[in-house]
């Protein structure tokens, strides 16, 4: 995943840019980046590795000796950027958020124009830099972040820094929020609109899909608008990736995780002492659980994160598992002898809340029953780079399905069936899940459900990866 902040001001923009990038740390682990303009000492950029220090660790140089009057930053889980190219349009830097699944061919275009490629340490191409290289294939710059926007398959959503002021646009369908913020003498751009408040912004709007706005530190503009633009925005923003205090398309997150919560207690049973959210994401639906069920909410998981980036990881090969373990530290005084309920935002592979439930087992637990936020995940995400997983297969409900139907060849037919919570097929699955993962009980919250609890258009909301529905 990844995120962005942009920013044009009457005074230096640095300080804003530095922690309203930093804001979006909780949405990549790998690469950051920040570049400014200044009217007098033109453009400048860096980028550092962030996999074993904090943002504000590594970018702490830069922000006392960098300055201008516009600039933009990244938080990225994978491809180094902003890139800063230099064309017939002139100097810019631009920023990515989003997925492009027809690379080769998109690339194959560009160079029969005898364009070139940098190609990253894996033999790749940057997808920013193709992104960069797709708005030089048109002589307008307006047109060329149009053609971007509209050729790539997947999903692109993007800041360009310029010396006119910082240009942003949003997917064509949506998927990805970008939302503009002002305040006395300054304009800014971010996926989370959470950055905002404490550098003193006031939320303007948020972008409609497909929309192109440009601003500097007085004015902001729409430069293109799609007629019937069509929303698809991921569903999975407001269960997991989303900061608590952000909201897209006017929804809280935090309320959203609420709902989702109280959806899943109404739905159950079970009678525990006590409920649990797995920390960070699973909390918020663990609080709407506890309230809506008159279950007391507990925290017998504590995260651990004074010294551990969220991608740290010891090249202690020996101790990989225990390591994994190390970030969430038991209270024995809340588990012993308790019952509970686990809520956390999904299941994906399974193994990290698998050894949740070991583990509190192991730390006296009688009874640990396990409520996932969202439907069991049964398709790879096309349009956005949410996973690292190389194949559907490493789904833990998608292993479970090829293992009940002896093949990993399953039809879209039979796949429809895993995807009905009333259906045959889906209480198989979800028993030999459970029992998979040693837990007492095992209920998923429901699509429907979950659905509502977002509580806009479902026809705006994408939910592909429960049910394959484009």
């Amino acid at each position: 995943m990844g995120g962005f902040f942009g920013v044009a001001s009457k005074k230096d923009c640095v300080f804003d840019l530095f922690f309203g990038t930093d804001y979006h740390s909780h949405l990549g682990t790998r690469r950051a980046g920040m570049a400014v303009y200044d009217r007098e000492d033109g453009f400048a950029k860096a980028i550092h590795k962030i996999e074993n220090s904090p943002f504000r660790t590594k970018f702490d140089k830069e922000a006392n000796s960098m300055h201008g009057a516009f600039g933009i930053g990244s938080i990225s889980d994978f491809e180094p950027q902003p890139i800063m190219v230099h064309s017939h349009h002139g100097t810019f830097a631009v920023t990515t958020v989003g997925k492009i699944n027809n690379v080769d061919a998109l690339e194959e275009e560009i160079l029969r124009h005898n364009s070139h490629f940098f190609v990253m340490s894996n033999g790749n191409i940057n997808p920013t830099e193709l992104v960069a290289a797709l708005i030089n294939q048109k002589e307008n710059f307006i047109d060329g972040i149009r053609y971007a926007l509209e050729v790539i398959d997947g999903s692109l959503s993007l800041l360009v820094l310029t010396e006119r002021g910082v240009y942003a646009g949003r997917d064509r369908f949506g998927r990805t929020p970008v939302c503009i913020g002002h305040k006395d003498g300054a304009y800014c751009a971010a996926f989370e609109s959470s950055s905002f408040a404490n550098l003193g912004y006031s939320t303007v709007r948020e972008l409609k899909p497909g929309e192109i706005v440009v601003f500097d530190e007085e004015n902001l503009r729409t430069l293109y608008l799609p007629e019937n633009g069509k929303m698809k925005i991921c569903t999975f923003l407001w269960i997991y990736y989303g900061y608590p205090s952000s909201s897209y398309e006017g929804i809280s997150v935090e309320k959203m995780r609420y709902r989702c919560g109280e959806a899943l207690a109404k739905r159950d049973h079970i009678k525990p002492d006590i409920v649990v959210g797995v920390p960070d994401s699973g909390t918020a639906h663990a609080i709407g659980y506890s309230n809506a069920a008159g279950i007391p909410f507990s925290r017998p998981l504590i995260k651990y994160t004074p010294t551990w980036p969220r991608s740290f990881m010891p090249t202690m090969q020996q101790n990989r598992d225990l390591i994994a373990k190390m970030k969430l530290i038991a209270v024995p005084d809340l588990i012993k002898g308790k019952s509970m309920v686990v809520i956390d935002d999904s299941i994906v592979r399974g193994t990290q809340l698998r050894d949740t439930a070991a583990f509190l087992f192991e730390s006296g637990a009688t009874e640990v029953h396990v409520r996932p936020a969202c439907p069991p995940l049964l398709f790879g995400c096309k349009y956005l780079n949410f996973s690292r997983s190389k194949s559907e297969m490493e789904l833990i409900a998608r292993r479970t399905i090829a293992e009940l139907e002896g093949t990993d060849e399953v039809s879209n037919e039979v796949l429809k069936e895993y995807c009905d919570p009333d259906s045959e097929r889906y209480a198989k699955m979800l028993d030999s899940i459970c029992r998979q993962m040693k837990f007492t009980s095992l209920r998923y919250n429901r699509l429907d459900d979950m659905v509502a609890s977002v509580g806009i258009d479902p026809d705006k909301l994408c939910t592909y990866c429960w049910n394959g529905e484009e």
